[in-house]
């Protein structure tokens, strides 16, 4: 990777960035990517992801890594930053013919040093669940593509389960499997299950239980992604229509909304308390949103492009003095499982969320960013900015606390523990909570007509993309056109309300960081205790040292990076 250091020019890429904290340093050394290097062609626009397992077999490296370069997926031990990577030795490399992997989770539920498994998508819609391990197990889903035809834009074990899972397709449509049940030889036939404001779901019509146990429509175009709460009960959609959806799981209800000021929302990420929820999308900007209020709490400017991962860092955020510095503070993960959960409470509503552990009173919150701009941000979220009202029109970019509206009252949810259901007014009509008109007509056409514009090319795009999108017209009944979202009047209705301020109308950030750091495209961002780890579209997995992690035991200076001719290794082909 060409690189300059800190001092160099602003699009310089960087090897070190400076924080709070102290200096992240890039651990050259413990980089991941194909073992044979071949110039990077952009043929493939399928980003490359990282997974990570720990399989606790008792070594000093328990850790797993998996990510995808175009038609591969390699396996490997990971050892951070105490270790070189030793690219000659992977445990399971795989090579697939008429398709790429676009995504892919492991079971956390089901691990040992002897199993692992892992689901992967592709772009041509199937999925397949395999053991990298013991390489025995592998069952396709969807194999003919009988239940959806497009690309698998996310796919999730669903929390506490150990064979069901969950996967999104840019058909806009979700599915819930049973990795135990097989799928029809024949298309499903679906009956209404569940309806909702801009989403429905259904079951199949069959005698006997077979896949998809469940399926979802959610709004309008493409799910981009979706992410489980940290308490396992909310789950978080985002979609090229630019909403955040967020429904109770259990009970197929939406609990709440919001809408991008611009384009479709790429990427969403759960706060480790459950409280807030980050978003980043085709405005180039990242919102943060707050599950108890149902409001927008602030928009993080910094990228220059469409920003394509967030997440949360629990390792650096900051706890209140009561908070203990016992292990809590170090049970975070890339996938914000085990981390610190709380009790959702404020004076307005009450949301019930079953934690593993005490309650949680972070005063800080750290989060990150990367997109198509090659650059990383960090970004801090501190109590003033959290309480900040909603109000009058801002000039600057700072957060001041002279704001004199107040916040208006949002809906209450039931407090009963017993009860999943919510208030019947929670929808997305954008007349519950009217402000202010503070926009010029020249910023409401922008960022109202431009939606408009830019959801007809999206799909036009969609329909040459894919094969099909049959399986959207499959059920033409009342249910589907009554429960659709009309982009463009609730983008309307909605500007200059709690679900999509303007842009005077919330407080906007300045990143902590700022730096290029990639000569391609970011693809992923994934916090750990010892280092935060990146992956660019030419499939480099780069390694960052968090402060004090720099210069650990046994990483000689002279080591270098080894690698595997094509012979070495196996090789698994599959003809889908």
């Amino acid at each position: 990777m060409a690189s300059q250091s800190e001092g160099g020019g602003k699009d310089d890429i960087k090897t070190h960035f400076v924080t709070r904290e102290g200096t992240y340093k890039l651990m050259p050394l413990s980089e991941y990517s194909k073992p044979t290097r071949v110039p990077y062609n952009g043929q493939t626009n399928t980003p490359s992801r990282v997974s990570f397992i720990n399989v606790n077999d008792g070594s000093p490296s328990p850790d797993r890594i998996c990510f995808n370069v175009g038609r591969e997926l390699y396996f490997y031990v990971y050892k951070g930053v105490k270790k070189a990577a030793d690219l000659t030795k992977p445990i399971d490399k795989r090579l697939y013919k008429g398709t790429f992997p676009t995504c892919h989770d492991f079971n956390r539920m089901i691990i040992s040093s002897e199993s692992v498994r892992l689901l992967v998508g592709f772009t041509a819609g199937q999925l397949q669940l395999i053991d990298p391990i013991k390489k025995e197990l592998g069952k396709l889903y969807n194999e003919e593509r009988l239940i959806d035809k497009t690309k698998v834009t996310c796919i999730k074990w669903i929390p506490g389960s150990t064979n069901q899972f969950i996967v999104s397709h840019s058909s806009g449509q979700m599915y819930i499997y049973n990795e135990e049940l097989p799928c029809g030889p024949t298309p499903p036939h679906y009956q209404p299950f569940k309806q909702g404001d801009s989403f429905s779901v259904f079951t199949c019509k069959t005698k006997s239980t077979r896949n998809p146990l469940y399926r979802w429509m959610v709004g309008h175009g493409p799910i981009n992604e979706f992410a489980f709460s940290p308490c396992s009960q909310y789950l978080a959609v985002v979609g090229q229509d630019g909403y955040l959806r967020v429904f109770n799981y259990n009970s197929m209800e939406l609990v709440g909304s919001m809408k991008s000021y611009f384009g479709g929302l790429l990427c969403v990420c759960w706060s480790p308390d459950s409280k807030y929820i980050v978003v980043g999308g085709e405005d180039d900007l990242v919102t943060v949103w707050s599950f108890v209020e149902k409001r927008v709490v602030c928009r993080g400017q910094g990228h220059r492009s469409w920003i394509g991962v967030v997440a949360f860092d629990p390792y650096t955020s900051v706890f209140s003095e009561e908070e203990s510095d016992s292990s809590d503070k170090k049970t975070g993960s890339s996938n914000h499982e085990n981390v610190v959960n709380g009790s959702l409470q404020s004076n307005r509503n009450s949301l019930e969320c079953q934690s593993t552990s005490s309650s949680s009173n972070i005063t800080t919150y750290r989060f990150g960013s990367v997109g198509q701009d090659t650059m990383l941000c960090l970004w801090d979220i501190t109590e003033d900015i959290i309480k900040q009202p909603y109000g009058r029109s801002r000039t600057s970019i700072l957060v001041t606390p002279n704001a004199s509206h107040t916040l208006p009252r949002c809906n209450s949810l039931p407090q009963s523990q017993k009860s999943n259901s919510v208030a019947s007014d929670l929808t997305l009509d954008g007349n519950a909570h009217p402000v202010a008109n503070h926009t010029s007509s020249l910023s409401t056409k922008f960022a109202t007509l431009t939606l408009a514009d830019r959801k007809e090319s999206q799909e036009r795009k969609e329909h040459k993309r894919n094969f099909s999108l049959a399986s959207r017209s499959v059920d033409k009944n009342s249910i589907l056109r009554s429960n659709h979202v009309k982009p463009v009047d609730d983008s309307i209705k909605l500007l200059g309300t709690l679900a999509c301020p303007r842009l005077e109308e919330a407080p906007i950030l300045e990143p902590l960081v700022c730096k290029r750091i990639a000569s391609e495209r970011l693809t992923e961002l994934i916090f750990r205790e010892e280092c935060i780890v990146t992956a660019c579209q030419e499939g480099l997995v780069y390694t960052w040292a968090r402060p004090g992690w720099t210069c650990p035991q046994g990483y000689p200076n002279t080591m270098q990076h080894t690698v595997v001719s094509p012979q070495v290794g196996e090789v698994y082909q599959m003809q889908f």
